[in-house]
This record gives C-alpha cells, sequence and structure tokens, in this order.
C-alpha cells in the first residue's frame, strides 16, 4: 500500500474510514500508522483506496 504525497490534499477519508489504520499528519498528508496482512485488511484497504477523491492511496500485492 502506497499514498503518494504528490497527490494526497489531506482531506482525511480513509483516516475518517479507517482510524485505526491511517492518519493525516501535520503536514497535511495521510500516512499509514500500522502494519496490516490478511485478506480481510487487503478488502480494507482496497476500500479505502476506492473511496479516497484525490487516488492518492494504492494497493499492490507483494509477493
Amino acid at each position: 500500500m502506497t499514498i503518494d504525497p504528490q497527490r494526497c490534499s489531506g482531506i482525511g477519508l480513509c483516516e475518517a474510514a479507517k482510524p485505526d489504520l491511517f492518519e493525516v499528519g501535520d503536514d497535511g498528508h495521510a500516512r499509514l500508522i500500522r502494519a496490516v496482512a490478511g485478506t480481510d485488511a487487503l478488502t480494507e484497504l482496497e476500500d479505502v483506496a476506492a473511496q479516497c477523491p484525490t487516488q492518492s492511496v494504492s494497493v499492490q500485492l507483494i509477493d
């Protein structure tokens, strides 16, 4: 999962949707605040990525 800081405008929908996973810092950019694993977590991250209005959040599987 990555967050593109050039695109992120700090709207905070990711933090609102999953405050246990995301926070918007003082710099106005979202960040992932804890590691996640498993199919359920992947689904949650994909849902957050789909809701991001600036398309800053992307999810990739890494083998």
